[in-house]
């Protein structure tokens, strides 16, 4: 069986496990401690990172180049068009994604901190200690905010990234007026990515990923609540709808677990 080693909340993961279920594989999550986990996945990857696969002897890191493996490997319910436009759109899209959607996300929540607590608990991995997480919780939103301004995070970054989120959003939106998903009329890598990578500018239901009730279909002010960009959002909930499978359990903490595995999916 497919293992995804992988930290529950991280959009990059979501993007994997999206397109894990679209191809209806069967896989089982392996939850990366902050710290000792990490050495464990550098000596099965030769990097810190996560999402990372591991398909037998094979282990893949990245999730552009997961895709592009599971895509070779197990072409049944191809995620790449064919077709020379399509194929270019769809990698532009999975870029855009990657690069704009997936960093500016991060950014934008900084800025909904002060709106809800429980967006600060969500980012943290299931295994960190309650205590931890309480104190993340409890810190009040202007500490964070001047901690965010000492790395680069201060509200003028949170803007600008929120400003370049909504011109995205908009270009999805148009593209999807014409047609059901990005490339045309079946959905593929670029769905997906754009999907998993939106996850923090709006947290899908608590049945899709493990996170803090309170949490659970929350989402960045001024962009899941813009009229201007509700079409995305019906469409990202038709995707994980068809595609996304519920969870069966929570995903096995550590890197170098023993014993029995718990199945994150069936």
């Amino acid at each position: 069986m497919l293992e995804l080693h992988q930290f529950e909340a991280s959009h990059y993961c979501e993007k994997v496990r999206l397109l894990l279920d679209y191809k209806q594989l069967p896989y089982r999550t392996i939850e990366v401690v902050p710290g000792i986990g990490q050495i464990d996945l550098y000596r099965l990857s030769g990097q810190r990172q996560v999402p990372v696969l591991k398909d037998g002897e094979v282990v893949v890191s990245d999730s552009s180049a997961i895709a592009q493996y599971l895509e070779k490997t197990y072409p049944e319910k191809s995620i790449i068009p064919s077709g020379g436009k399509e194929k270019g759109l769809c990698l532009a899209l999975e870029a855009l994604a990657d690069e704009s959607i997936g960093t500016n996300g991060r950014k934008a929540m900084i800025g909904a901190f002060n709106q809800h607590p429980n967006f600060r608990t969500a980012l943290l991995p299931i295994s960190t200690p309650d205590v931890l997480k309480t104190a993340v919780g409890a810190l009040p939103g202007d500490v964070l905010s001047l901690l965010g301004m000492g790395v680069g995070l201060g509200p003028e970054a949170v803007k600008s990234a929120t400003d370049i989120l909504k011109q995205d959003l908009e270009a999805i939106c148009l593209i999807l007026q014409e047609q059901p998903y990005l490339c045309g009329e079946e959905p593929c890598l670029a769905d997906f990515a754009v999907a998993g990578l939106s996850m923090y500018l709006k947290f899908p239901s608590e049945r899709y990923v493990d996170l803090p009730s309170g949490i659970c279909g929350k989402g960045v002010p001024g962009l899941v609540d813009d009229p201007r960009f509700s079409e995305f959002w019906v469409w990202r909930d038709r995707l994980y709808a068809d595609f996304r499978k519920p969870r069966s359990g929570r995903p096995t903490v550590g890197a170098s677990a023993t014993g029995p595995v718990a199945i994150g999916i069936d």
